[in-house]
């Protein structure tokens, strides 16, 4: 068995990989993304972070969250997000290989039980988790640039002058921009 330990930092920056079980694509439906944004604003207004990211594609999540000094429970908040967003799903859970851990911990197959995060340590640590998730739908083919996906905090940061509405952008002609994100693409979790 594994001996991974989650590395808690009160009042830290957090970059997550959140899956889906068996990558179901659940997020292809834009009401599904509605109802995780719902259940997202609910764990806020109960336990209040920051989300500075996110990106939501069909099968994963990622996020980077900043807590409150003091506060390490990022767990908590994501167990409680997957939770409120199951209860809402309205539909059975899945029947194929649901084991009775599954139906006892009431994850019923939505959901991959572990996540994945990585304390951001400095600015360019954020920078560069930043791009990763802005870059994401491109990096899965979902989008030919990042201001096409519509489920991404990239617009959020285009409009505070963080980012040209042009980066990474294919369109118009444009080259592919190489990014290289193996270096976090290794250990994101996907």
């Amino acid at each position: 068995m594994s001996q991974y330990r989650r590395y808690y930092v009160p009042g830290g920056s957090y970059f997550f990989t959140i899956v889906t079980h068996r990558r179901r694509p659940l997020f292809d439906d834009s009401d599904r993304v509605v109802q995780l944004r719902s259940a997202l604003r609910s764990v806020i207004s109960q336990w209040p972070f920051t989300v500075a990211a996110g990106v939501i594609l069909p099968e994963h999540l990622h996020f980077i969250w900043t807590l409150p000094p003091g506060d390490h429970g990022y767990s908590r908040r994501i167990g409680r997000m997957k939770a409120l967003f199951t209860a809402n799903l309205g539909e059975p859970l899945a029947a194929d290989g649901t084991t009775l851990s599954r139906i006892k911990h009431r994850d019923g197959g939505i959901w991959q039980r572990r996540f994945w995060e990585h304390v951001l340590a400095d600015e360019d640590d954020f920078k560069r988790h930043l791009d990763y998730i802005h870059y994401n739908p491109v990096k899965h083919g979902l989008a030919t640039c990042p201001h096409l996906w519509p489920h991404s905090s990239f617009h959020r940061w285009v409009g505070r002058g963080e980012y040209d509405a042009a980066w990474g952008c294919q369109c118009g002609g444009r080259a592919p921009q190489a990014f290289d994100f193996t270096d976090i693409s290794r250990t994101a979790g996907e």
